[in-house]
């Protein structure tokens, strides 16, 4: 079982993006669970959803305490708790970012987890360009396609098709794409 842990604030689509890969996951023929985790539910508030992915039924129900990727949609939460428990030890991070994970200051946390793959990607830049909002969780599926390998990315576009239509669809799926592009151009 591959398991996803996303962390972000209300109103950056954090649930929507647990959604929409286990969507993606399921096209693929996968059984897959999503699931949100709210604290004081409002803007700005701390997030975190689940995602399950497996070539099995999957019938867990409790949150995602050892995840093998994680998927970090607002950087400001880095030093303000520890995101990084309970990774896997070859686990993959993924940043929305435009700064490096060096410039982020986790030097230590790679020094520390040598086997992990951690990305940064611009998703929240690439929101505002192609959707025209800062909602960065479309984006960060496509660079969570490229960095794992655990979907593809024409699964993560017929899911945000799935889920939106017309401009809103299709600037996603664009975000998309161009965050799949950047994390395999080695932005990782």
């Amino acid at each position: 079982m591959f398991q996803i842990r996303i962390h972000g604030r209300g109103g950056q689509g954090v649930v929507t993006a647990a959604e929409l890969l286990s969507v993606a996951a399921f096209l693929e023929g996968q059984h897959s669970q999503a699931f949100p985790s709210f604290g004081s539910e409002r803007m700005g508030a701390p997030v975190m959803a689940f995602c399950r992915i497996d070539d099995k039924e999957i019938r867990l129900r409790e949150p995602v305490m050892h995840p093998d990727a994680l998927i970090i949609q607002d950087p400001g939460l880095l030093h303000q708790v520890n995101l990084f428990e309970g990774l896997s030890e070859a686990g993959y991070v993924l940043i929305n970012s435009s700064r490096t994970l060096a410039d982020l200051g986790l030097d230590e946390f790679q020094n520390s987890h040598p086997n992990c793959r951690g990305c940064t990607v611009p998703a929240t830049d690439l929101a505002l360009r192609y959707v025209g909002r800062a909602v960065p969780n479309a984006a960060l599926l496509g660079g969570f396609a490229a960095i794992t390998g655990r979907i593809r990315l024409d699964s993560v576009e017929a899911a945000i098709r799935g889920k939106f239509s017309g401009k809103v669809a299709e600037g996603n799926v664009t975000a998309a794409r161009a965050a799949f592009t950047a994390a395999q151009a080695g932005r990782c």
